[in-house]
């Protein structure tokens, strides 16, 4: 039997190696001739479309391939409807479903309803979390907290910005003053409505 192999991992922090070992060390335990290794690196599973699975559907399409093994469900999709549908494409095209951890194998009737039935769960799970966060961020606004990454620019540096960029100072050298990116130089003279040194003077001489 020919199987391709399927892993991913949703930041760049993560690595593919754990996942890649354990489809490998299946794939030889079972004898399987491993048809292709699809992979997609710092890609969220709530997308639909990722480069690897998408090249993993054409092939399977064109019968490269038996089964379709990975890890977890999540690694595949992290919703009902998604798995739903590619569980469906790949049971009319013939191909079989193989998860690890869940140890699912949708060739057989047990292993079908077990993916159904952890798709249903994994998908209630999400949505609980997805509450909960909703609720914390609801709170935490109620009670005035400030919510999101902290400014790179605050307090005395702030009237730093305005006293340099006020004598004329580019952003790329106040950033070098103030060991910060050119970028927070920008979201910060925007927030201050300071206009550009040539703006002012043109200004001026009106």
């Amino acid at each position: 039997m020919r199987a391709a192999l399927y892993a991913r991992v949703s930041t760049s922090d993560q690595t593919l190696d754990p996942q890649l070992d354990a489809l490998g060390a299946y794939a030889e335990a079972r004898g399987l001739e491993v048809a292709e290794v699809y992979a997609d690196e710092d890609v969220s599973g709530a997308k639909d479309r990722r480069p690897a699975l998408d090249r993993l559907l054409a092939d399977a399409r064109r019968r490269r391939f038996d089964a379709v093994a990975c890890v977890k469900l999540d690694r595949l999709a992290r919703s009902v409807r998604h798995l739903t549908a590619l569980a469906a494409e790949f049971d009319a095209l013939g191909v079989g479903l193989v998860v690890l951890d869940q140890a699912i194998d949708t060739t057989t009737p047990a292993g079908r309803l077990l993916f159904h039935t952890l798709a249903a769960v994994a998908e209630f799970e999400r949505d609980l979390i997805r509450e909960r966060t909703r609720a914390g961020l609801a709170a935490a606004r109620r009670r005035g907290k400030r919510l999101g990454r902290p400014r790179a620019i605050q307090g005395e540096a702030r009237s730093r910005v305005r006293r340099l960029r006020t004598a004329g100072r580019s952003l790329r050298e106040i950033a070098e003053v103030l060991g910060v990116s050119k970028a927070a130089v920008a979201r910060e003279v925007e927030r201050m409505g300071l206009r550009t040194p040539s703006a002012a003077h043109a200004a001026a001489s009106a």
